[in-house]
């Protein structure tokens, strides 16, 4: 068994461990253990003190019926010892006793045929009186005594004939059987009105006819002690000589069924708890808040009105206020579980989770013992309604938004409408919207906890909902552009406008994470605040990193359609004038993206799309084997005077400015002669940085310096540049990102 045992335990640990990192949930495993452990020994302990009431009871009721079993046999044996003594002294004792047999028999023959004639009668009068009582259910059942007093009887008078005519024929005692068919039915109904009355207990105190009650435990315990001595008498029979026996008429007569009235109302009580929380189950089955609400409203006026009005009804060795507390305790556990096990959503389980250290508070104040509520509701697992609802919440997000984002992707890749334009008329999508309501929805009821950990914990899931959607919107532009370059006629169109959507989604985002997070700041406090604060700033960031790929994207989309154009740069062609087509095409695409672009993100795309053309016209320019000189020169500063204006309607003026003058600088080390190439170089070098490759390619391309002179002019740089230790700009400038082409990279670009 053992070696069973320790590869089950090894199992379950290293499912539980399975990386370095799980070592430091230890702690938290323990305290699961010891919660679990403590559980169980409850549970134990519960159905140890119960099994030991029981048996105690038991054992007192058994020792009981054995003295009164050995008091019956003592009586009976003096009686069998008087009457054999009698037979010898008193002379013509036979005569005697058959005479008094005889007697006997006329007197119980005269009162048969009495009862027999009386029954119907009597029986009318009984059923008049019991169907008066039926009426109300909860009344003060004034003939409930009476009523069981006479049926009573004529049960103890049918109970005698039926087993005097044990002796009789067959039909004599189907005849006898159907005369008592009546009586019968009287009884069954009878019977089911006390069960009515027992299950209705509460109900019956609160209509304030409480003396109901005490008479149907009167009832139960005169019931109850006709069994005890009906049950003493059947195993005096069994114990006492068959002789003796039978000298005792009323042992003879005697064919009692044992009722247990006393364990039953017990029972029928127990039924009305079920019952009445089956009910309550079902009516807001689906609706599991509901039922909470409705139970907070019925559930602890019943616990007062026990204590108040039903204890006192009852004898104390009924111990009336466990049953009910006990019964109430467990139809609540086990509801509570049918409704867990139902996967409710996860703002019941918080409430359920508020609603149980309410539960445990206010039995505390209405003074109920906790042995009473052994084993605790859900078996004490509070924190496991946490966990559940961390786990749902991470599966609601992520369904949710889930959802939501392949709406958006199907609509994106899709492109068959034009993205909806909001208040400001900018493009948008749906899902951003409807993500944060989510969201939104699930931090108030996280908020309404009181909870820091567990606010905190939902932020932190969120957050991850949000970079995760992050990462597939990043993927989804990259396929859907890329879609675009490699087979743009089987692209649909609408790229732009979509882009432009999810650009604009970003910031709006980005405002309502940053919302968020101001109204939850002041909310928290030390490490709790710190996580929401590092989760949320973490969204933040991930929503303009993705704002910011789509605004590239935009540019790129522009540089795409300019490939034919670019190609031209520095070409034989590009002398006599290209530029109008670049112009043309950034003025088409700026205007639509000036219009339903975010203010906030076109002020980025500008910046970042005057270095994109930089970038571009800078590597062209590496790449150019010769440049005509003088007329390259002009042909630059021409390129960069019709390309200013687009760019100065999108910014200021002197910003465009400020990021051309690179090509200022470059124009000046083209158009120095030889000897003066070096005082163009240094104002370009301290800013930019040395680029002696670039500068050298630069040289190179000019056709009125041979290779003595560019070698000249290199020489005389590279000796300054290291005499003034110049080194890289502290913050790096367009020029970083320039890529001068090696010869041989050259020679397979051609």
């Amino acid at each position: 068994m053992a070696p069973i045992e320790t590869h089950t335990v090894s199992r379950e640990l290293s499912e539980f461990f399975q990386s370095p990192d799980d070592l430091l949930k230890i702690a938290a495993f323990r305290k699961k253990l010891m919660k679990e452990k403590a559980s169980i020994d409850a549970k134990l302990k519960s159905g140890v003190k119960d099994q030991l009431d029981a048996t105690r009871d038991g054992l007192k009721k058994l020792f009981g019926t054995r003295n009164n079993v050995q008091g019956i046999r003592d009586e009976m044996a003096t009686v069998d010892t008087a009457c054999r003594s009698t037979a010898k002294d008193v002379k013509m004792f036979d005569q005697i006793s058959r005479v008094s047999v005889v007697h006997r028999n006329f007197a119980q023959t005269d009162e048969m045929v009495q009862n027999l004639t009386e029954l119907y009668d009597k029986l009318d009068v009984i059923s008049s009186m019991l169907e008066a009582d039926r009426q109300d259910v909860l009344g003060p059942a004034p003939n409930l005594l009476a009523i069981h007093y006479q049926l009573t009887q004529l049960e103890a008078f049918r109970n005698q004939m039926m087993l005097q005519a044990k002796s009789a024929s067959a039909d004599d005692r189907n005849t006898l059987s159907r005369y008592f068919q009546r009586l019968n039915k009287e009884l069954a109904v009878f019977e089911d009105y006390i069960w009515d009355i027992a299950r209705n207990v509460l109900p019956i105190v609160r209509a304030g006819n409480g003396t109901a009650i005490v008479k149907l435990i009167k009832i139960a315990e005169m019931e109850d002690r006709e069994d005890t001595k009906a049950i003493a008498i059947k195993l005096v029979k069994k114990a006492a000589r068959l002789d003796a026996a039978a000298k005792f008429n009323s042992m003879i007569a005697n064919s009692r069924k044992i009722k247990h009235y006393g364990s039953t109302l017990i029972t029928k009580i127990k039924q009305s708890i079920e019952k009445l929380f089956q009910g309550a189950y079902e009516k807001d089955k689906d609706h599991p808040s509901a039922f909470l609400e409705e139970l907070q409203k019925w559930f602890w006026k019943d616990i007062v009105r026990i204590k108040s009005g039903v204890v006192p009804l009852f004898p104390v060795d009924y111990n009336i206020l466990s049953v009910f507390v006990k019964q109430y305790h467990k139809s609540l556990d086990e509801t509570l579980r049918r409704i867990i096990d139902n996967n409710p959503d996860a703002g019941f389980l918080l409430t359920l989770h508020t609603w149980l250290t309410e539960y445990r508070e206010s039995m505390e104040e209405l003074e109920i013992d906790p042995e009473l509520l052994q084993p605790a509701l859900l078996e004490g697992r509070d924190q496991s309604l946490i966990d559940d609802y961390l786990k749902v919440i991470i599966q609601k997000l992520d369904e949710w938004t889930g959802n939501a984002m392949a709406s958006d992707a199907k609509a994106f890749s899709a492109r068959t409408e034009a993205p909806e334009l909001d208040s400001e008329n900018l493009y948008g999508l749906d899902g951003a919207v409807l993500m944060f309501q989510i969201i939104n929805q699930q931090v108030d009821v996280a908020m309404e906890s009181g909870q820091s950990s567990i606010l905190a914990q939902v932020v932190k899931e969120s957050s991850r909902v949000m970079r995760k959607n992050q990462a597939e919107l990043i993927k989804l532009v990259e396929g859907e552009y890329k879609k675009l370059v490699d087979k743009p006629e089987e692209a649909p169109g609408g790229l732009v406008e979509y882009v432009i959507a999810v650009a604009n989604d970003q910031i709006r985002c980005a405002d309502f994470a940053e919302a968020l997070s101001a109204r939850l700041e002041p909310r928290l406090g030390g490490k709790y605040k710190t996580m929401v604060v590092e989760s949320l700033n973490s969204a933040i960031d991930g929503y303009l990193d993705v704002a910011k790929k789509c605004t590239q994207t935009l540019i790129d989309t522009i540089f795409n359609d300019l490939k034919p154009a670019t190609k031209l740069l520095f070409t034989p062609t590009w002398y006599s004038g290209i530029m109008s087509q670049v112009v043309e095409t950034i003025r088409d695409y700026m205007a639509d993206y000036k219009a339903y672009l975010n203010p906030s993100l076109l002020e980025l795309l500008v910046t970042d799309l005057i270095d994109t053309f930089l970038i571009t016209y800078l590597n062209a320019l590496c790449r150019a084997s010769k440049l005509r000189m003088p007329t390259a020169a002009d042909r630059i500063q021409q390129d960069i005077s019709d390309v200013f204006p687009v760019f100065a309607n999108l910014k200021p003026g002197k910003e465009v400015e400020e990021q051309l003058e690179v090509m200022e600088q470059i124009i000046a080390l083209l158009t120095a002669s030889q000897g003066l190439v070096f005082l163009s170089y240094w104002p370009f070098a301290k800013k930019h940085g040395p680029n002696l490759q670039f500068v050298e390619a630069l040289m190179k391309a000019r056709d009125d310096m041979d290779r003595s002179a560019v070698n000249e002019v290199m020489d005389s740089i590279k000796r300054k540049v290291k005499e003034e230790n110049l080194g890289e700009p502290e913050e790096p400038t367009i020029m970083k990102k320039v890529v001068v082409q090696s010869v041989f990279s050259a020679f397979l670009g051609r």
